[in-house]
C-alpha cells in the first residue's frame, strides 16, 4: 500500500465525549495535519470521519490516543471502518445526528465539574468586562453538565440553557471551534446569561452578621452560615434537627483549610481537583483559625471543601471566616433545587441567594476520605456521577438496579457500560421516594432506556423492592451483603471466586434474619459473626444502649444485671430493664442480628461513650476517635460452624481498641485459612482505623486483597453490586 494513496476512514467514539471540547479538539488537530472529514455528536458517542495520506491519519490517532485530551475527556473504546474517499477539501464539524437506529443512547452524561482556572481568571479581569465578576462563568473544560442536562445529545436545547439567547460576543465564542467555549452549552455573560435574585455583597453581610443563608450552587442550595459562629450553627443544628452530626465547612482556598485542618498531598490534590468533593480531614492540633467546637462536636475530623463555581469564589472576595455549607433540606429529603421550596420547609433562613438556571437534575456534595494513600468514596456524587464502569463485553438484557432503602443509588447496564447515579440518599419520606422515581426517569430519558430486568434486594419492606414488584418486569433479587461484595468487583473488573468481607449495619439475609457481619467464599456466605438481639428492633439502632444491654442478658441473669455498677444499665430504669428483658427471654421485637454495625454499637455503649445515636453510624465514628493505638492486644474468640463468637470483657477500659484490634485478626486469620484473595467492603469499612489495620495485616502476609476506591463502600455501592451480579451470571459464555 503507498503511503501517499488517498484514504477515509470512519470511526464511532465512545466515552467521555460530548460537553467536553472535544470536538474542536478534534478540528483544530485535523486541520493541523490537513486531513479532510467532520466530526459530529450522536447518541452513541461521536462519529468521526478522516480523509487524507496514511501517514497523516497514523499522526492523527497518535495524538487522539496521547495524554493531550481536554481535561474532561475520555475515550473507552474506538469502532474504525475504512470507507470510499469524498475528496473534498475541508474539515468541519457538523450538528449532532438526532435520529436513534437501533433503539437506544449511550452517549455519556458526564458530570459536573468546578470551575477552571481560565475561567476563574476571565471573572477576576476587568480586562474581561464580559466575564468580571460574572457568576456563572465557564467553559468546555469547566461547570455544569448532569444538573442542567433534560436529555442528550448534550446540545443547548436539550438543557436549562435553552432559554437564554447568546448575545453576539458569546455567539461568536461558541461556534469558532478554536476557542475553549466552543460548543459550551452554559455559554454566558454578564450581558445574556442567568442573574442573581441580590448582590453578593448583601449575601456576605448576612453571613457576617450572624444570619442563616439559603444560597444556590450546581446541583441545588446550600445553608450557609459563619463556620467560627457558635450561636448560628446551633441556631441550625436546632432548626434542622441535626444535634451532633457534622456539618461540612467550604474555605476560600487550600491555604485557608491549612490553617484548621491537617491535610496530606493527597488529600490536598482532592481538594483542588476538578471533582472538588467534600474531603474528610484531621483537625489541627495548632489551628490557627478557630472553627466553632459545634461544627463537628466529639470527633477530631471536619469536612471541607473549596468553592466550586464562580459564585462560591465571588463570595469569599467579600468573607474572611470558612463557612457552613450543608444540604437544604430537611431530614432524609433530596436536596432543594428551587427557591420557592426554602421558604416552605426551611423558614429559619433569613436570606435566600438565587439565580434564574434552572437545576434540571438534583445533585448533592460528594464526600471522600484518603486511606494508606488512595480515594475512599463515601458519597458519589457531584463531580464523580453519573460514574460509568466499563464492561469487558456487551449485556445482552438492559438492566435496571435499584439499590437499598439506605443512600440510595440506582445503576443502569446499558451495552457494555454500568451507569451509576449519583447519591439519591435515603428514602425514608414521600419526597426521597419521589425523587428515587424522578432519577429512573431521567435515566430513562437520557438513553431512551428500558429494562428488561430489574434486580433488587431482597429485603421485603424495602421501598426498592416494592417498587421493583410493581413494574411488571422479570425480577433478580440479589442478597444485600453478596452485593456489597460484587460491587468492589465491578469496580475491579473482577471475576470468580473471592473471599469476602462484607460487614455493615443492617441487610435483610436469606434466612429471614437481619445479617451485617458476613464472609462469603465465593457467592456462598461460611462465616458469620455470633447474631445478638435487638431488643425493640429498629429502637435499637438509635439506642446502643439497648444492644449493649441485649448482650449482658446473653450472659448474665436479670438480677446479675440489675446489680452491674455499669454506665448502661445506669441509663435505663430498673422497670425499663425488666421489661427488656422479657423481650429478650420470650423473643418479643427482639429481632436476631449479626451485624458489625451494631456491636460497634455496644461497643460505645459499655465504654460510656455513646448511649444514644442522633445519626447513623455515630458509634463507630465515636469509637474509632477513642482507639489507642499503643493498645495491641485482641479479645479472644472462637469459630464453631462457621459463627464467630467473641469473648468480650464488657467492662474493659480498652474495649474499643481491643474490638478493633480483633476485626482486623479475624480478616486475617479466615483469609490464612482460605487462602483466597480478599475483597473488604460495606459500611463498616468506612472506619478508617479499621481498614487500614486489616489492610496492613492482609499486605504483610502477602495475601492480596481489594476495597473500593472509585465508588461507594457503603450501601451507595449497592445497585453497583446488583447490577454486576445480574451482568456476571448471565454473561455469555
Amino acid at each position: 500500500m503507498s503511503y501517499f494513496t488517498t484514504k477515509r476512514f470512519g470511526f464511532k467514539i465512545f466515552g467521555q465525549v460530548q460537553g467536553v471540547g472535544f470536538r474542536p479538539f478534534i478540528y483544530k488537530i485535523a486541520t493541523e495535519l490537513n486531513i479532510n472529514g467532520f466530526v459530529k455528536n450522536s447518541e452513541k458517542g461521536v462519529d468521526l470521519e478522516l480523509e487524507g495520506e496514511i501517514l497523516q491519519i497514523e499522526e492523527f490517532m497518535n495524538v487522539l490516543n496521547s495524554d493531550r485530551l481536554p481535561p474532561l475527556a475520555r475515550i473507552d473504546k474506538i469502532q474504525q471502518i475504512e470507507i470510499k474517499p469524498l475528496y473534498r477539501e475541508q474539515f468541519e464539524i457538523i450538528h449532532s445526528t438526532l435520529s436513534v437506529n437501533n433503539g437506544s443512547k449511550v452517549a455519556l452524561v458526564i458530570p459536573d465539574t468546578a470551575i477552571c482556572e481560565e475561567c476563574l481568571f476571565d471573572t477576576d479581569s476587568p480586562y474581561k468586562l464580559k466575564y468580571y465578576d460574572y457568576f456563572a462563568t465557564t467553559c468546555t473544560n469547566c461547570g455544569p453538565r448532569y444538573s442542567i442536562i433534560q436529555t442528550v445529545p448534550y446540545d443547548r436545547e436539550n438543557t436549562s440553557m435553552s432559554k437564554f439567547k447568546m448575545c453576539t460576543s458569546c455567539e461568536e465564542e461558541y461556534t469558532n471551534p478554536l476557542n475553549r467555549r466552543y460548543h459550551a452549552q452554559p455559554i454566558s455573560c454578564n450581558d445574556c446569561g442567568p442573574t442573581l435574585t441580590d448582590t453578593i455583597e448583601k449575601t456576605a453581610e448576612f453571613i457576617k452578621n450572624g444570619k442563616i443563608v439559603a444560597m444556590k450552587g450546581l446541583g441545588g442550595f446550600h445553608i450557609v452560615c459563619d463556620a467560627t459562629n457558635d450561636e448560628v450553627i446551633e441556631r441550625l443544628r436546632v432548626h434542622k434537627n441535626r444535634p451532633t452530626k457534622p456539618l461540612a465547612i467550604m474555605c476560600k482556598d487550600l491555604e485557608q483549610v491549612k490553617l484548621l485542618a491537617s491535610a496530606s498531598t493527597k488529600e490536598q490534590e482532592l481538594l483542588a481537583s476538578k471533582e472538588a468533593p467534600i474531603v474528610i480531614l484531621n483537625k489541627a492540633l495548632d489551628a490557627k483559625i478557630k472553627i466553632s467546637d459545634k461544627v463537628a462536636p466529639n470527633i477530631d475530623r471536619i469536612g471541607c471543601f473549596l468553592p466550586y463555581t464562580a459564585l462560591h469564589h465571588l463570595l469569599f472576595k467579600q468573607l474572611k471566616n470558612p463557612i457552613v455549607a450543608t444540604s437544604a433540606n430537611l431530614g432524609s429529603e433530596p436536596i432543594i433545587i428551587k427557591a420557592e421550596d426554602i421558604k416552605e420547609k426551611l423558614p429559619f433562613v433569613d436570606f435566600v441567594l438565587d439565580f434564574d438556571r434552572d437545576i434540571v437534575n438534583g445533585v448533592d456534595d460528594s464526600l471522600v476520605q484518603v486511606v494508606n494513600g488512595n480515594t475512599q468514596m463515601l458519597r458519589l456524587s457531584r463531580g464523580f456521577a453519573p460514574k460509568v464502569i466499563k464492561l469487558g463485553f456487551k449485556s445482552e438484557k438492559k438492566i435496571l438496579a435499584v439499590g437499598a432503602n439506605a443512600k440510595n443509588a440506582i445503576a443502569f447496564v446499558i451495552e457494555d457500560n454500568i451507569i451509576l447515579s449519583p447519591h439519591i440518599g435515603d428514602l425514608g419520606s414521600l419526597k426521597a421516594f419521589e425523587f428515587f422515581e424522578r432519577t429512573i426517569e431521567t435515566f430513562k430519558s437520557f438513553y431512551d432506556f428500558e429494562p428488561d430486568v430489574i434486580v433488587h434486594d431482597m429485603h421485603p419492606n424495602y421501598e426498592t423492592t416494592k417498587w421493583a414488584k410493581a413494574q411488571g418486569k422479570e425480577l433478580v433479587e440479589v442478597q444485600h451483603h453478596l452485593a456489597h461484595i460484587y460491587a468492589c468487583k465491578a469496580e475491579f473488573e473482577l471475576s470468580g471466586d473471592y473471599l469476602g468481607f462484607s460487614f455493615d449495619g443492617t441487610g435483610y439475609g436469606s434466612d429471614g434474619q437481619l445479617w451485617g457481619g458476613e464472609i462469603f467464599v465465593g457467592d456462598v456466605r461460611k462465616y458469620s459473626f455470633k447474631s445478638l438481639k435487638l431488643l425493640g428492633g429498629e429502637k435499637a439502632i438509635k439506642e446502643p444502649r439497648r444492644v449493649a444491654l441485649s448482650m449482658l442478658f446473653d450472659k448474665y441473669s436479670l438480677d446479675e444485671v440489675l446489680s452491674l455498677d455499669a454506665e448502661v444499665v445506669k441509663s435505663f430504669k430498673e422497670s425499663e430493664i425488666k421489661i427488656l428483658h422479657q423481650s429478650h427471654t420470650k423473643n418479643l421485637n427482639a429481632p436476631l442480628s449479626s451485624s458489625v454495625g451494631r456491636l460497634f454499637d455496644a461497643m460505645a455503649s459499655f465504654s460510656n461513650l455513646l448511649q444514644f445515636q442522633s445519626y447513623e453510624g455515630e458509634a463507630g465514628l465515636i469509637c474509632e476517635e477513642n482507639y489507642k493505638q499503643d493498645v495491641t492486644q485482641t479479645l479472644e474468640y472462637k469459630i464453631v460452624d462457621g459463627i464467630i463468637d467473641i469473648e468480650f470483657d464488657f467492662f474493659d477500659k480498652n474495649i474499643v481498641s481491643k474490638f478493633i484490634n480483633t476485626l482486623a485478626q479475624i480478616v486475617l486469620d479466615i483469609s490464612k485459612i482460605e487462602k483466597m484473595e480478599v475483597i473488604l467492603s460495606g459500611g463498616v469499612f468506612q472506619n478508617k482505623t479499621l481498614l487500614e489495620l486489616a489492610a496492613s495485616k492482609l499486605k504483610d502476609a502477602d495475601i492480596k486483597y481489594f476495597y473500593q476506591s472509585e465508588t461507594a463502600i457503603n450501601d451507595g455501592g449497592i445497585a453497583l453490586g446488583q447490577a454486576y451480579f445480574e451482568v456476571m451470571n448471565h454473561k455469555e459464555s
